[in-house]
């Protein structure tokens, strides 16, 4: 008897995503709960798990088709064995794409195409490929490296984008680098030297196109509503870094050593962060219609960087954290982005946003607000810089911070105080403890 595999809840007012990668193939058995297919929502990725163990005999949808929440996606038969389960479907997953313009729907088995005929060495080699994900793909690209020669090290043995780079550092052969030119036969001593002939890559020019994930659709969308609803403005300051650098410098092994974790830039930022708003609410509030909402709470979120996109997961309540809370936290979201594991209510809320764009160099930047947050804050990149300190030129560490704000809601003498709190407390971090 065959069972349906539908897609599940996705979380608040998601009712649709895309099917990034099947885990499994039509004839291979899966286990009750087992993924057996990865989701792409506006948010996070999620994955599908099978409702009931025995075979997977179908599937329904292509990978990059749009699937509803509650659509079935796959059957999977409890009775099948998975040495006798058909096959075929696996080209109906890699073959007879939709064509130009056809929107892609739900197909049953009475829609399937008819199996090609491969040979088995043929086939698994379009087994291997069909499993890749969109960003291996495109380092196999990049790297031109062949997928079938490498060892996955991911789930089931799946490629990953850093088994593809490791692959074309170890084999330069495989990296890219263009075959040796076979070298014509020496003219004889009376023939005029023949003219060299062009290598066959000179003017090569290529082109791919790689279809946005909904993640980076969402992110388009939502930067280009910030900018077209917001009366967005940037203001801007520099901090000496020199006090926090030596604050870690002092107690980074005692930290580390009890709390489990390292101590960061960004502990020292939230909570200074936390403290400006204290005095400045405006920048912790949001517009909703015709109303000002001020919260009582600081919920700061962060951004970080993942395999797929820039994602913002939220700590909460961190004006009433610890160092040691918010440093865990936030790696706490970083392994989980770089897993793909973060959840949807790990993103939700959020009352203002902290981005540290120094960690890729970043000297100075004009960061966008996440609606319908009224502010974010931009780190940067430390490096030395003479400044004036009593009467003295000297060589500081020293940071510029970009405040991005709506206007509609924050006046500008309310951003500048805002980001000289925080410059005061990153340059005093005593004022952090006893809130000052």
């Amino acid at each position: 008897m065959a069972t349906d595999v539908q897609v599940p809840a996705l979380g608040e007012s998601i009712t649709e995503g895309t099917l990034s990668q099947w885990l499994k193939k039509p004839g291979e058995a899966v286990a009750a709960d087992e993924p057996i297919a990865s989701l792409e929502t506006d948010k996070v990725s999620v994955e599908v798990p099978s409702p009931i163990a025995g075979v997977l005999t179908e599937q329904l949808v292509k990978e990059g088709d749009t699937v509803a929440v509650g659509a079935p996606i796959a059957r999977i038969d409890e009775n099948a064995s998975a040495s006798a389960a058909p096959s075929q479907a696996a080209p109906a997953v890699t073959t007879n794409p939709a064509g130009a313009g056809e929107n892609p729907q739900l197909r049953g088995s009475d829609h399937a195409p008819e199996p090609e005929l491969a040979t088995a060495e043929t086939s698994s080699a379009d087994d291997h490929i069909t499993t890749l994900s969109p960003a291996v793909r495109r380092a196999v690209l990049e790297y031109h490296v062949d997928p079938t020669s490498i060892r996955g090290t991911g789930k089931d043995g799946r490629l990953t984008k850093d088994d593809v780079i490791a692959a074309a550092k170890s084999s330069p052969a495989q990296a890219g680098a263009p075959a040796p030119q076979a070298k014509a036969p020496a003219p004889e001593a009376k023939a005029p030297p023949a003219a060299p002939r062009p290598s066959a890559n000179v003017g090569e020019r290529r082109e791919e196109r790689v279809k946005m994930t909904r993640l980076r659709q969402t992110v388009a969308r939502r930067l280009k509503e910030a900018q077209n609803t917001a009366a967005m403005l940037t203001t801007f300051n520099d901090v000496d870094m020199t006090a926090v650098i030596e604050a870690r410098a002092r107690y980074k092994d005692l930290f580390e050593k009890k709390h489990g974790i390292r101590l960061g830039f960004m502990g020292f930022f939230v909570k200074a962060c936390a403290l400006a708003a204290k005095d400045v609410p405006a920048v912790n509030g949001s517009i909703e219609g015709d109303e000002i909402v001020y919260h009582d709470y600081f919920d700061v979120s962060i951004a970080v960087s993942a395999p797929k996109g820039l994602v913002v997961p939220v700590v909460r309540n961190a004006q009433a954290m610890s160092f040691a809370d918010i440093e865990k936290t936030i790696a706490d979201y970083g392994k989980k982005a770089k897993d793909g594991t973060l959840g949807i209510e790990d993103m939700q809320g959020g009352t203002f946003t902290i981005s540290n764009g120094g960690v890729f160099g970043s000297l100075l930047s004009t960061p966008i607000i996440n609606p319908p947050q009224s502010a974010v804050l931009g780190m940067h990149r430390i490096e030395e810089r003479p400044v004036v300190k009593d009467g003295q030129i000297v060589a500081r560490p020293m940071m510029y911070l970009a405040l991005s704000y709506d206007h509609r809601l924050i006046d500008g003498r309310e951003a500048v105080t805002f980001l000289v709190r925080v410059k005061e407390a990153i340059e005093d971090p005593t004022r952090l403890l006893i809130d000052l």
